[in-house]
């Protein structure tokens, strides 16, 4: 899979593609749906197929730290990318020049000048443009106009509810993994590279590799019991995703404590998969306090992965 990383690396190569277009946030069952036909569809013109997303997501140019959490990093939705088998990614810079270009002339100069596009799928619900002032029946219009074509992919629904991102927030915020995966079409994961910490989870008898969330707000908080890749081997481990109250810490990070392990981590890039949710985050009295419940914590995650042999094999 190709990443194009702005406008200017656009080349004659990439022109007559079949593109879709969105933040794709968690690349859940309803972005796999747009994704799928994006294919068909690239497959029916024989040609490549071109997804177009944003850094930083608009919401977040938009809105800062009062953003909704954030599912996947750029990084995790390139890696679901290319399994769901997209030919190229383009990730443009999300700006104030980029929110401020009307519909039309996304349309005029990038999907017809820039791109040249043979078809585009887009969802039910995407708008686009200065004020979204863009929607589906504009891009018919265009479409018929300039000689490209435009499918617009239903919503999804499972038991009755909509598969969104939204929703996906707000079940891995109370904890359910299990209805999560189901929402996701796979085991909910974060990636990152281990770097170097306070050393206070050593001082404890817990030592941990650290991973910076790069995110304003994490969906998860709180005790997990993970698998991490990226070892040469999956791993089995406890993990904490938090801001370490009981310290004065500020800055969400992601903890992971590996089973059976001992080894100098700095620099490995890892893949933590979250299986199961133990407990939340909270401030406790004293460190003392602190260090009986991480050693309660790693009991109950040790005593919970000797009774649930089918966690050899992860879904990812």
């Amino acid at each position: 899979m190709e990443i194009i990383r702005g406008l200017p690396n656009i080349r004659e190569r990439h022109e007559g593609c079949v593109a879709t277009i969105g933040t794709f946030d968690g690349v859940h069952l309803g972005h796999k749906q747009l994704l799928t036909s994006t294919k068909k569809r690239a497959v029916e013109f024989n040609t490549q197929s071109l997804l177009v997303t944003f850094e930083p997501q608009p919401r977040e140019y938009f809105r800062g730290s009062r953003v909704p959490a954030r599912l996947t990093r750029f990084r995790e939705k390139v890696a679901l990318f290319d399994q769901e088998g997209i030919d190229q990614v383009l990730c443009i810079p999300f700006n104030e020049r980029t929110s401020s270009i009307h519909a039309q002339a996304v349309i005029e100069q990038f999907f017809v000048r820039m791109l040249s596009i043979r078809h585009l799928v887009v969802g039910d619900d995407f708008r686009f443009g200065s004020n979204a002032e863009g929607d589906f029946d504009m891009l018919k219009t265009a479409g018929k106009r300039h000689g490209f074509g435009v499918d617009q992919i239903p919503t999804l629904e499972l038991d009755g509810k909509r598969v969104s991102s939204t929703l996906i927030r707000e079940v891995l915020a109370r904890g359910d993994l299990n209805l999560a995966s189901k929402l996701l079409g796979r085991r909910y994961f974060m990636m990152g590279t281990v770097v170097k910490g306070r050393q206070i989870g050593k001082t404890l008898g817990v030592p941990t590799a650290n991973i910076r969330l790069q995110r304003y707000r994490s969906a998860i908080e709180g005790i997990f019991a993970v698998t991490v890749q990226g070892l040469g081997r999956d791993l089995r481990g406890s993990a904490y995703v938090g801001t370490r109250p009981t310290i004065q810490g500020t800055d969400p990070l992601l903890e992971v404590h590996l089973f059976d392990f001992d080894r100098d981590l700095y620099g490995s890039r890892l893949k933590i998969t979250f299986l199961k949710k133990f407990r939340d985050d909270r401030a406790f009295g004293s460190i003392e306090e602190l260090q009986e419940q991480m050693f309660q914590d790693l009991s109950d995650i040790r005593t919970w992965f000797d009774s649930h042999d089918e966690t050899r094999t992860v879904l990812v």
